[in-house]
């Protein structure tokens, strides 16, 4: 796999189900180091590189969501159909959770096999006519709100240099949320698991159970202790049920 879009962080593939995992805004593929290092020795865990950071640094980052997502799946699906037979899941925390819905509303027009599972994490989701954030464009709105969610080293956003490293990656993706708009159309038929954190400031676990109106496969809701960035205190809970999730899905295919 050559791709600039995907990172590996286990030492190689598995012959396990494959999971695709989609970072939060400002966010790179290193957000689920531990994640994918807790998880079954044979999954192939991916982690997407957004551009605009990290190894990517020097290109320009999405300012639209829609485009991303086209990106996205087409280098997907060039890894899947090199394997199709592999049942894989996505996994998308925050902006990620929208990244990871919208490419698996994209595969499913597609002649590969859809995801068996989607894992929505730490985000409600979209209504109608509604926007996918508060319409933050302003760069001292959206590192308020950066600090206000935490999981970001706050050290690193009083860093002149590192901000000026960061800010264009997390301009992109808050302006991307700001002018995101949902489409109708058919529900997903895959399964999804939706995860938050019980005191997360940006959505309630109401809020996160919205997400049953747009699939017509199985749901279900986990509940973890934390905030918007739970998953860090919890990579062992999520990893498991990340990993129960995807060979449920597997024992049935």
């Amino acid at each position: 796999m050559n791709s600039t879009w995907f990172r590996r962080f286990t030492t190689g593939a598995g012959n396990g189900p494959r999971l695709v995992c989609f970072p939060h805004a400002g966010g790179s593929a290193t957000a689920y180091v531990q994640l994918a290092r807790t998880l079954p020795a044979d999954f192939d865990v991916l982690s997407v590189q957004y551009p605009g950071r990290q190894d990517r640094y020097r290109e320009a980052p999405f300012t639209d969501l829609a485009p991303l997502v086209e990106a996205v799946a087409e280098e997907l699906a060039d890894v899947l159909a090199a394997e199709p037979g592999r049942p894989y899941a996505l996994f998308g925390h925050s902006m990620g959770a929208l990244v990871a819905y919208e490419t698996a509303r994209l595969l499913a027009r597609g002649e590969l096999p859809g995801p068996q599972r989607l894992f929505l994490s730490g985000r409600g989701a979209p209504l109608p006519g509604a926007g996918g954030h508060d319409g933050l464009y302003e760069d001292d709105d959206v590192l308020a709100e950066v600090r206000r969610l935490g999981g970001t080293d706050q050290a690193m956003l009083d860093n002149p240099e590192v901000l000026e490293m960061v800010l264009p990656a997390l301009r992109a993706d808050y302006g991307a949320l700001a002018t995101y708009r949902w489409r109708e159309g058919e529900p997903l038929t895959a399964a999804v698991t939706v995860l938050v954190g019980d005191c997360d400031p940006m959505v309630s676990v109401q809020e996160a159970q919205t997400w049953r109106e747009h699939t017509s496969g199985e749901f279900a809701l986990k509940v973890f202790s934390g905030g918007h960035f739970y998953l860090v205190d919890h990579v062992g809970q999520v990893a498991a049920a990340v990993t129960e999730g995807l060979l449920a899905g597997s024992a049935s295919s």
